[in-house]
């Protein structure tokens, strides 16, 4: 619980963003960890509630509020504040494989559930995550272990995003021989190719692949399975089949003169953005004195907003067709707020250029090209009626743009995985399994995450992975004590 009177005598601290005049230079991560003493104040402030939203995943309008992997929060504060951070560890990697991707990048569904927050500032139980887990890997604790008991049974995990790691980590666990099969160059998945540096440093990603590795996991990267090996091969090869390829098909805006340079879609600039900065080659993909328009309101517009602006952009217009937030969340605890949110990207577009990149209720009606070259695009103000687009009259302006990035999400798997692996999907277009299991038609194939889900987050991701990870071992054991 932290300290009896935490919450009366300390205020909620963040870790430090870093000055935006100095992260503009660089894709350093954007913020600066509290000293440990700030760090266990604020873990002091955890109340011990009776009732502990902030772990129990709950369904509030369909919309998640508490921790999905089900975290032991209290319990972990209280070690923090008492300075038993090797305990704290061993609580949180009990439900949590990799606390240090959602310490970075979870939206902390957990502080919004918190008790602490309906009369107060929430506890900061994401940072305080991510101090247990750096604490761990700074001092020694974070070593490679092997599995407690041994199968010759083996297990093909395809693809090496949050869902993939997990299901490989926690089978590894359980003693079977696990390779994991991914199609582009590193390893990591959306955390390595969608999560912009400055959010996610790759050093973190690579530290826990060296440790995995070192446990038995084995990777092979290059290799699209579906088109570089068939699902025969597999079937043929392994005990059981994990897919776990995200949902990766870009929803197409099906924009009048579209395919033209200029137009990207946001992951391939943000997957070659990353590449290039890794291989320390020129950015391919480059908004140098350009200006740019992003279609899309969400985290990845956002994401290509500070990008953008890392690349010294001319300018930066961010598109949503949905309304302005209210200025101030209307929702009552302990339901997600729906309050504005200005992110990292829109701060630091503030800051350059002295206003909010982002304009609502609009979206672009169509691009206007010179030579096969984008120059301009037509703009249009709107609102949903029943579910459909209706323009507003009268609304339609153009707007110098040589430069424009679709971040207006996905639609499902990509076709040639249905194919390949003779998979059915949902209206969705997500994998459809066996009612209330990740078990696919096939009984030696399974899915998990976005795959499974369609577009979540990381926390949901790994919550699906540890969930499949415990069904696999299931099938091929008869029994799992995963998650136990």
């Amino acid at each position: 619980m932290g300290k009896t009177t935490g919450f009366l005598e300390y205020q909620r601290i963040e870790n430090t963003e870093r000055k935006i005049s100095d992260r503009l230079n660089d894709f350093d991560e954007l913020h600066i960890p509290l000293s440990d003493q700030k760090r266990r104040q604020q873990a002091a402030r955890c109340m011990n509630c009776g009732v502990p939203f902030c772990q129990s995943a709950i369904k509030i309008n369909n919309m998640v509020t508490g921790c999905p992997l089900y975290n032991l929060i209290p319990e972990w504060n209280d070690e923090i504040y008492h300075h038993n951070d090797d305990q704290a560890l061993s609580r949180l990697l009990g439900t949590n494989p990799f606390p240090e991707f959602t310490g970075r990048v979870c939206p902390a569904l957990c502080e919004k559930a918190c008790v602490c927050g309906i009369h107060d500032e929430p506890v900061t139980i994401k940072d305080n995550e991510l101090f247990i887990i750096e604490k761990g890997f700074e001092n020694g604790l974070m070593k490679a272990t092997s599995p407690k008991c041994s199968t010759t049974k083996k297990v093909a995990v395809i693809g090496s995003g949050p869902a993939g790691l997990t299901v490989a980590y926690q089978l590894n666990r359980r003693g079977y021989q696990v390779t994991v099969f991914e199609k582009d160059d590193r390893l990591g998945g959306l955390l390595m190719y969608g999560i912009p540096q400055m959010k996610l440093e790759k050093r973190i990603i690579k530290r826990r692949i060296e440790l995995m590795k070192a446990e038995g996991i084995v990777f092979h990267t290059n290799i699209d399975v579906g088109k570089d090996i068939s699902k025969e091969t597999l079937m043929k090869e392994y005990d059981a089949i994990v897919l776990c390829c995200g949902a990766k098909k870009p929803r197409d805006l099906k924009i009048p003169k579209q395919n033209i340079n200029g137009v990207y879609y946001a992951v391939d600039f943000l997957k070659a953005t990353t590449q290039d900065l890794l291989d320390q080659k020129t950015p391919r993909i480059n908004t140098y004195q350009k200006d740019v328009v992003i279609i899309g309101g969400g985290d990845t517009g956002n994401d290509c907003v500070g990008t953008c602006l890392r690349q010294q952009c001319n300018s930066v217009i961010q598109i949503e067709m949905m309304p302005q937030p209210p200025l101030k969340n209307n929702q009552p605890w302990p339901m997600w707020p729906n309050g504005l949110k200005t992110d990292y990207g829109q701060k630091e577009n503030k800051d350059v250029f002295h206003h909010d990149p982002r304009l609502y209720k609009t979206t672009v009606k169509e691009c206007i090209e010179e030579n096969g070259q984008l120059k301009a695009v037509k703009i249009v103000e709107g609102s949903f009626v029943d579910g459909k687009w209706i323009e507003k009259a009268d609304s339609e302006k153009v707007i110098q743009a040589d430069f424009m990035l679709i971040a207006a999400g996905f639609v499902g798997i990509e076709d040639y995985l249905i194919e390949s692996f003779d998979l059915n999907v949902n209206p969705y277009n997500n994998v459809q399994t066996i009612s209330k299991s990740y078990q696919t038609d096939n009984e030696k194939i399974f899915v998990a995450g976005d795959m499974h889900r369609g577009q979540s987050l990381v926390v949901c991701a790994i919550a699906e992975g540890n969930e499949c990870a415990k069904e696999v071992d299931q099938y091929l054991k008869g029994q799992s004590y995963l998650n136990k």
